[in-house]
């Protein structure tokens, strides 16, 4: 089964660094199958017969030992983040220059119930967002991103360990190096 683990905050300005050759090794070494890991921010896929609560405690311990760090593991299969991607809103991911797309996704046991209520109401005119299966279509206006409350939220309040956030583009590049 093809798997796709998102790694949260790391590599992030000096912060929680891992070198992704690094973690790629060390992920082959205990026994992750054609383990692809994409950018600098902690996108890697793999191959594995265990579950999705299995590898995501399995790998947050290998991180934990081998790298001293204390990171929030997210875990979805190929086909379930095709999904996503093939259920978007039409809004979401329009490649226009003046808005930004991301999808959040939500670590369990968090629910998006959870997350909206710590986020609150997105700002209107600046923010969109619509839940999808524990997921978060959110896009806002570039030039207006200081005045998003989803913004500021995501990454200032109690919630920010409970999501990981990735562009579209970086979602779409990783469903097509499934493909592959």
């Amino acid at each position: 089964m093809k798997y796709i683990v998102l790694l949260r905050g790391i590599n992030i300005s000096g912060k929680n660094k891992i070198n992704m050759s690094e973690l790629k090794k060390t992920l082959e070494e205990n026994n992750y199958k054609n383990v692809i890991t994409y950018l600098n921010s902690g996108n890697v896929i793999l191959e594995s017969e265990s579950t999705k609560e299995d590898i995501s405690k399995n790998i947050y311990n290998i991180i934990k030992n081998t790298f001293n760090l204390d990171i929030p593991i997210f875990v979805t299969t190929f086909t379930e983040l095709e999904d996503v991607l093939n259920n978007s809103p039409k809004w979401w991911a329009t490649d226009s220059k003046e808005i930004y797309d991301n999808l959040i996704c939500i670590i369990p046991p968090t629910k998006y119930e959870e997350v909206y209520s710590e986020i609150g109401e997105p700002k209107e005119n600046i923010d969109q967002i619509k839940e999808y299966n524990n997921y978060i279509y959110w896009s806002f206006d570039l030039k207006n991103y200081r005045k998003s409350t989803w913004w500021i939220k995501t990454a200032s309040t109690d919630i920010k360990d409970k999501i990981t956030i990735r562009t579209a583009n970086t979602i779409k590049k990783l469903i097509d190096i499934c493909k592959k």
